[in-house]
């Protein structure tokens, strides 16, 4: 079945795909010619969708699932993940009136924030993605989902395994993948806490961000992050990240301190999730044209590193 999920112009595809090729585990999501595809799982059944620029304003979505009954729910999520029904102009206009944030936004006047397909994904992507490179991260992703993804029979090419159940990863004995013991029971932990409660990644849900710093090993960093990519909380905003950090750096010429960007940002509520999207973005185009001079344009790129 083939849809067209329209948004409000101007949407910076580039971007976004970008953002998915870096982070896309093998066996579970491919990036071919433009179109990005997954697998998906729901209710125990599971599936494939690819996704590409369609005509006009909308994304061209192509899906593969046994049980047609489940198609609003692809929809709302791949809706969420893509961040289709983002209100750019009001984000922006708010965010303008920081001229470093107006600055960047003009150039890349589309971006979105890229959501997730799945909650506790997210979370145990993020969780990897602790203290190593996305690399590292996303091949522990890869290993984990080849041992315990539930194998998919499918027509996209590089699409064989669907991410595992909360059941299966509450019992595995994770650390055994290559990863500290401690991180590995704190993923354990976070699909217990699934299986707990199964609104545990609902988006949109109050006090979302205190329900996930309660659970072991979750810090503020990924609690925020995972606010602000499944929870779809738009001031989510993860401010000892080093990547934000080394991004106004580079664009000002000095390194703010977790404790400076974090006063910075409160003039950037309710919307420093975009923010925070807009400066990692600044990184992490592979050709970004010059700032004016003094603005720090010579002082290196650096690459967001979290997944």
């Amino acid at each position: 079945m083939r849809l067209a999920l329209a948004y409000q112009p101007p949407y910076d595809w580039e971007a976004m795909l970008g953002f998915l090729t870096a982070r896309a585990v093998v066996g579970m999501e491919a990036v071919v010619d433009g179109v990005y595809s997954r697998s998906i799982g729901l209710n125990g059944v599971h599936g494939t969708v690819s996704v590409w620029p369609g005509a006009g304003d909308s994304l061209a979505v192509e899906v593969d699932f046994p049980d047609s009954q489940a198609l609003p729910e692809i929809v709302r999520r791949l809706r969420r993940m893509f961040d289709l029904d983002a209100d750019v102009a009001v984000m922006q206009g708010h965010l303008a009136r920081d001229p470093l944030l107006a600055r960047l936004m003009a150039r890349r006047p589309g971006l979105r924030i890229p959501g997730a397909w799945d909650g506790l994904e997210l979370a145990f992507r993020a969780v990897l993605g602790q203290q190593i490179t996305v690399v590292a991260a996303i091949r522990l992703a890869g290993k984990l989902v080849a041992q315990y993804g539930a194998p998919l029979q499918s027509t996209v090419p590089g699409l064989s395994y669907v991410f595992p159940e909360a059941c299966v990863l509450a019992e595995a004995d994770l650390a055994a993948l290559g990863m500290p013991k401690s991180r590995g029971r704190t993923l354990s932990g976070v699909a217990q806490a699934l299986l707990d409660d199964p609104a545990l990644f609902e988006p949109y849900r109050e006090g979302g961000v205190a329900r996930l710093l309660a659970l072991h090993g979750i810090g503020e960093w990924t609690a925020q992050y995972i606010a602000l990519r499944q929870l779809r909380d738009l001031d989510g905003f993860p401010h000892g990240d080093v990547g934000l950090l080394r991004a106004l750096e580079v664009l000002e010429g000095q390194r703010p301190t977790a404790r400076e960007l974090a006063v910075r940002a409160e003039g950037w509520r309710p919307y420093r999730g975009y923010a925070a999207q807009v400066l990692w973005a600044s990184l992490s185009h592979p050709h970004p044209s010059p700032l004016p001079e003094g603005e720090g344009a010579d002082r290196g790129v650096w690459r967001y590193t979290s997944t």
